[in-house]
């Protein structure tokens, strides 16, 4: 059997705030200008950066975590997002060497990197430094001799003669520079409490912003040098292929199949749930389910026929007034709970069901009231199922991540939905007839029974 392969590149930084999103996302939309098929990924749980990816290319924005996953999962993923492609560009997240906090090097950009066989273009903002930059570049070469770094682009560099020295420096480290952007006015890229502003909530400035990104990147790098890099990338090590949901083994419950008829599965989406991998409703649907989309903060029912409901992350904070004034909606998932049918609630899904955000009435299906907080709660976690619910089965594990600020009281019901494991012991979330609703974002990829045990349950209940 033939490896498959696709040209591709890391894009990486020696730390967060090096100007990275900028340059993956501008140098996606510079090579989709040039008329490849560009494949975006980007390392880590971030679901925000893939929502601009997706504009710089016209495909999906596509996530690849070792934690989430599984190392074993890296290769098969993003060859599943790139089928098709002329050209992959990998964002990575943190620092290059930054992973899961006490794993070594699990999570990190650098262990993608290694996973996929990629060359690693660093993104260095030298706005600060000159002939420094050169031992920079030397240490993050040196660190991990597995890791090739292809190729620097210097960011936020002040005048051609600081170009000039940042050059000169670079040349007795022996790493080629691909780009040198100026030092500009920053691309308008709004930010809250949890990143960047979604693309959902403001479609046609994050449009103009990705043309910017794009036009900086063409203006300032190699193009052509950056794509003869992305095809010096051989097959992918391992002789991984590419996941397919139809052939995803049904892990925690092997009773469950695709056959029967096709419950009607409905999925918040919209401004104030943004938050969702592609590859949960790739496998819904392979499970067997039909899957709509609706929009909580205008949609006043649910889709006709609904047999299950799927309530990913983003920002209710932010539309908790909009939210709450949909009484008819909210009326509708009360019932739809009631009723016994499957509801699937993550982090935003949470506050949803609450009775109250922030004082604003919610769903009142759980018996439980959310507000913001003043400190961010962020980490992977190591989960065990409490008992049995429509997600999995008592004393399955998943891997998880936690990114909110707001805090939910009490924080687990009297059937929680998980056990945190490790260092920071506790229950957590809510498991209630049909529901399972919870702060902990999962990678349905990692154990694909989920989706067929939750299509299953929608089909009998």
């Amino acid at each position: 059997m033939v490896t498959p392969s696709t040209p591709r590149l890391v894009v990486a930084a020696p730390s967060s705030g090096s100007g990275k999103t900028t340059v993956a996302t501008g140098l996606m939309a510079a090579f989709a200008a040039r008329g490849l098929a560009v494949s975006p990924h980007k390392v880590g749980p971030d679901y925000i950066d893939p929502g601009y990816h997706a504009l710089a290319t016209g495909r999906t924005g596509r996530n690849l975590d070792a934690y989430l996953c599984g190392p074993e999962l890296v290769a098969p993923l993003f060859l599943h997002g790139a089928r098709g492609c002329d050209i992959a560009v990998v964002e990575g997240v943190m620092g290059l060497y930054d992973g899961a906090a006490g794993e070594g090097e699990l999570a990190s950009t650098a262990q993608v990197a290694k996973l996929l066989g990629a060359p690693v273009v660093l993104v260095v903002d030298a706005s600060a430094q000159s002939r420094s930059v050169a031992a920079l570049v030397h240490g993050f070469v040196s660190w991990d001799p597995q890791v090739r770094i292809g190729g620097v682009i210097l960011n936020k560099v002040g005048s051609a003669r600081h170009e000039e020295l940042l050059r000169e420096a670079l040349d007795s480290v022996g790493v080629p520079v691909l780009g040198a952007l100026r030092r500009a006015r920053p691309v308008e890229t709004p930010s809250r409490h949890l990143g960047l502003v979604p693309v959902a909530e403001r479609r046609a400035l994050a449009v103009s912003a990705v043309s910017e990104m794009a036009e900086l990147v063409s203006r300032g790098c190699d193009l052509p040098a950056l794509e003869a890099l992305a095809r010096t990338a051989g097959a992918v090590p391992g002789g991984a292929a590419p996941w397919t949901p139809d052939l995803s083994p049904t892990h925690d419950d092997p009773s469950a199949s695709a056959e029967g008829p096709r419950p009607r599965i409905a999925v918040a989406g919209g401004p104030a749930f943004t938050f969702s991998y592609a590859e949960h409703t790739e496998l819904l649907t392979a499970a067997g389910a039909e899957v709509v989309t609706f929009d909580p903060l205008h949609d006043e029912e649910l889709p006709d026929g609904t047999a299950g409901l799927v309530i990913g992350g983003g920002f209710p904070e932010v539309y908790a007034a909009e939210l709450s004034a949909n009484e008819p909606l909210r009326k509708a998932v009360a019932e739809l709970a009631r009723s016994g049918a499957p509801v699937a609630a993550e982090c935003a899904g949470l506050l949803y069901l609450c009775r109250e955000l922030d004082g604003s009435p919610m769903c009142g299906v759980l018996d439980a009231t959310a507000r913001m907080a003043q400190r961010l709660t962020l980490g992977y976690r190591d989960a065990v199922a409490v008992g049995d619910s429509v997600l999995a089965a008592a004393g399955a594990r998943m891997r998880g991540h936690e990114f909110h600020r707001t805090v939910v009281e009490p924080g687990a019901g009297a059937a929680p939905a998980w056990g945190i494991r490790g260092r920071e012991r506790r229950v957590e979330g809510f498991v209630q007839r049909g529901v399972h609703a919870s702060y902990l974002h999962t990678h349905w990829a990692s154990e694909p029974g989920v989706a067929r045990r939750f299509v299953e349950r929608c089909r009998t209940s």
